[in-house]
């Protein structure tokens, strides 16, 4: 499955995420973790891809991020939570309509492995707006708090979420992709 992902995401200071909290507690948390993979030397990311294996408590999805003019393309790939397990233990991604997308751009699926993984605990809510995700994300003894908003509509959904932070009192901070600031974690 393929779709464009546009989305306007703030980084929140503990007192924001707190207070977020406190009106969306009626939503349940839940857990997911995305396993982050790369060649040792950065060549999808210097190729401005993002690929991840995100698993939930029931099931799991491969997913391999390219970039538009506006937004992600986003390609996914259903996977058990074993089919998961397995290609994260052994290190390697077997070979699957989505990896295929690698190789045909030139990427050897060899030189592939996980560099790591970040765990999110998210409250998603679906809003008039789009789907707001409240995160706190661990990741290298590090935890940090974002707001999300996925939208389909760029500019309706930019000034949605901007009137959101404004009507919630939130400073707006530049989010960088969480892909991103896991990978500065790294050596």
């Amino acid at each position: 499955m393929k779709q464009i992902e546009i989305e306007y995401k703030t980084l929140l200071n503990r007192t924001e995420f707190d207070q977020l909290t406190a009106h969306f507690s009626y939503v349940p948390i839940f857990k997911q973790t995305n396993y982050y993979f790369d060649t040792p030397n950065r060549a999808l990311r210097q190729a401005k891809l993002s690929l991840r294996i995100r698993t939930l408590a029931d099931r799991a999805e491969l997913t391999l991020k390219i970039p538009q003019d506006i937004g992600n393309l986003e390609h996914n790939l259903d996977l058990s939570l074993e089919e998961a397990q397995a290609m994260i233990a052994k290190n390697r991604l077997e070979i699957n309509p989505l990896t295929q997308l690698l190789i045909d751009r030139g990427f050897d699926l060899d030189e592939i492995g996980c560099l790591g993984f970040l765990t999110t605990y998210r409250r998603e809510v679906k809003l008039p707006i789009g789907l707001l995700a409240l995160d706190e994300n661990h990741y290298a003894e590090q935890i940090d708090y974002e707001l999300e908003l996925e939208v389909t509509d760029p500019e309706a959904g930019q000034q949605a979420f901007q009137k959101f932070l404004k009507d919630q009192k939130i400073a707006f901070k530049y989010a960088q992709s969480k892909v991103v600031r896991f990978l500065k974690t790294l050596p």
